[in-house]
């Protein structure tokens, strides 16, 4: 099975870290203004909405969460919203993705895993390009307060 995966060191303490995750406010800095809709609750709903093709309000992606520990881990299943798929009956395939945090020092250690891709997933290539600037805008975020401008 295809998996992405990516190990970076934050100059914050995983609290920061989380934050840039899962609040609102930091998560649309990351996200390109996306926010997460969710209760976070294991077994709920997870959707990320934000501008994009069908408006201001154009669902990107959801899932559901698998797991959601504090300061620690954060994993949820991942579908591509309706815009993204090509044909309207095409497969709508579902991977994982797993935001594992560690404090290092005083630094922290964030692993993303992308995992449980379909060989015939068409979102790979996207996941792929899309996660190192995101990844840069976390840690970029948590250590100065803003985000990269990447356009």
């Amino acid at each position: 099975m295809l998996e992405l995966k990516y190990e970076i060191y934050i100059g914050g303490s995983p609290e920061e870290v989380w934050e840039a995750l899962v609040a609102p406010h930091q998560v649309r800095q990351i996200y390109f203004g996306s926010v997460i809709h969710s209760t976070f609750k294991e077994g709920d709903l997870l959707e990320y909405i934000g501008p994009g093709q069908d408006g201001e309000n154009t669902l990107h992606v959801f899932g559901t969460v698998l797991e959601f520990s504090p300061q620690k881990a954060f994993r949820f299943t991942h579908k591509v919203g309706p815009s993204y798929l090509k044909e309207p009956d095409a497969e709508n395939y579902e991977s994982r993705i797993s935001w594992l945090l560690e404090p290092v020092g005083g630094t922290t250690k964030l692993t993303l895993i992308h995992d449980n891709w379909h060989k015939d997933d068409p979102s790979y290539q996207g996941s792929q390009n899309a996660w190192p600037m995101i990844l840069s805008n976390i840690k970029t975020l948590v250590e100065t307060g803003r985000t990269l401008s990447l356009g």
